[in-house]
């Protein structure tokens, strides 16, 4: 991703985050998987990281939120989103009557690349964590953030300027693309997120196939 990317510090109003959580039922493969990341090779990202990066959020959420990569705050805790855009994107969940064990919030890359600069070979060496940890989550509505996370989740889908606040199907559940809050540097793009949350939160009053509110 662009160096304007990158989150900066503070952390948002869901709180400090905890370790990850193992979902239920699948706590044995939850555990091996995160292990994997944290002991990842298979890209040269590894040998700059502090940490890697793996999940915060609930054990078993009715939304995941996918980002691009980690930022400095990210690499130096270990979690993700808990910079500068991760304080904007937990006040606009909150904001939408969302509670930590809702929400599950990851990565693509697992690992912060030099620069902030998002990095396609390491996006497609992360790729089977992503779709393990999705297949494990199991969560009925996916919300991307940023215009790599949602070609890794839906690769045919329009620009991410085109399609941000439209609800789309991807990898066979309902997703929500929204820009990146990193990216939000005028008054125009303040407008247009503040717009999309109004309509991801239409779209979570929908039914769960993206068009009936399931319980949140």
């Amino acid at each position: 991703m662009a160096a304007r990317d990158a989150d900066g510090e503070g952390m948002g109003p869901l709180g400090p985050p905890e370790p990850a959580a193992a979902p239920d039922g699948s706590s044995l493969a939850w555990s091996s998987l995160r292990r994997e990341v944290e002991t990842c090779t298979r890209c040269p990202l590894h040998r700059s990281r502090t940490h890697a990066v793996f999940y915060r959020g609930g054990a078993r959420p009715r939304l995941v939120v996918v980002g691009e990569a980690p930022g400095a705050e990210e690499d130096r805790r270990g979690l993700p989103f808990v910079g500068r855009a991760g304080r904007r994107l937990d006040t606009a969940l909150a904001a939408l009557g969302l509670s930590e064990e809702e929400v599950g919030i990851l990565n693509v890359l697992k690992c912060r690349p030099p620069g902030n600069r998002f990095v396609p070979a390491a996006a497609r060496s992360c790729r089977p964590y992503l779709d393990r940890q999705l297949a494990i989550l199991d969560p009925p509505r996916l919300v991307s953030l940023g215009a790599r996370a949602l070609a890794a989740l839906d690769p045919g889908a329009p620009p991410i300027l085109r399609c941000a606040g439209q609800p789309r199907r991807a990898l066979g559940r309902p997703l929500f693309p929204l820009v990146h809050p990193a990216a939000i540097r005028s008054r125009a793009l303040a407008r247009r997120w503040q717009d999309d949350l109004a309509a991801l939160g239409s779209w979570l009053d929908g039914p769960s196939d993206g068009t009936a509110r399931e319980p949140l």
